[in-house]
């Protein structure tokens, strides 16, 4: 049997990258050694879904694998987003890595640019869920028991009632129409607590929804109940 290749895989915490790793270990070629995140060091959450990093760490540990964060300010200047993130990268390179995988959808200019900025430092990306049609993946995401909570919603998109709703199938059916399935045009992000690359569900509760800067953030907390093991089981 072939050595599988390792490799680094985005993880935002969200249910995209969460079913490209759930894809990756199914295909068996790749060997993911890290999780890698951006965290704003203000607010001790991840960047852009606004998940509290103890989520992030519960996520991390009942998925056994290490998670790095690359600490960001707020706001962050492109440019010195690209510096921490490459330094990091040229480590990793460094120790013989050169893949990292995205779950990007069908952004083509925002794969353009993770491939060239990847491609300066000697190294490639992949993409397990690329053009996959978004109805037929967020259809596929519950059938295979993914459970996410919607953290935070672009408010020019979606009401701030969409903040903290599970992403089920009653949430598809009450989408407005224009809007992507999978949120992959920015309409919202998302917090997974559980599914079958989990050991065990993480318990989580919704608490306040604020709004900033043109965003509704449900603040998604740790919740008292004690985790349940994560059903395998295909739905009926």
């Amino acid at each position: 049997m072939p050595e599988k290749i390792k490799a680094i895989l985005s993880w935002s915490s969200g249910k995209d990258s969460a079913y490209s790793l759930f894809t990756i270990l199914n295909e068996n070629r790749f060997e993911v050694v890290t999780l890698l995140t951006t965290v704003t060091e203000s607010f001790r959450r991840v960047s852009m879904h606004g998940v509290r990093e103890e989520l992030l760490e519960a996520q991390a540990e009942s998925l056994g694998l290490p998670v790095h964060k690359i600490k960001i300010p707020s706001p962050c200047p492109n440019e010195i987003y690209e510096a921490k993130m490459a330094e990091y990268l040229k480590l990793q390179k460094a120790e013989g890595i050169q893949h990292v995988i995205f779950g990007d959808l069908f952004l083509e200019d925002l794969r353009k640019y993770r491939e060239q900025r990847l491609a300066e430092i000697g190294m490639s990306g992949i993409f397990p869920l690329w053009m996959k049609n978004t109805k037929q993946l967020a259809e596929k995401m519950m059938e295979d028991r993914f459970e996410a909570i919607l953290t935070c919603v672009d408010l020019k998109k979606l009401p701030k009632k969409f903040a903290g709703r599970k992403f089920d199938r009653t949430f598809l059916t009450d989408l407005p129409t224009g809007i992507d399935p999978c949120g992959e045009n920015g309409e919202f992000h998302s917090f997974v607590y559980g599914g079958p690359i989990f050991k065990k569900r993480i318990p989580v509760k919704v608490g306040k929804t604020v709004e900033r800067d043109g965003f509704a953030f449900a603040d998604v907390l740790k919740s008292a109940a004690p985790p349940s093991p994560v059903l395998h089981a295909p739905l009926d």
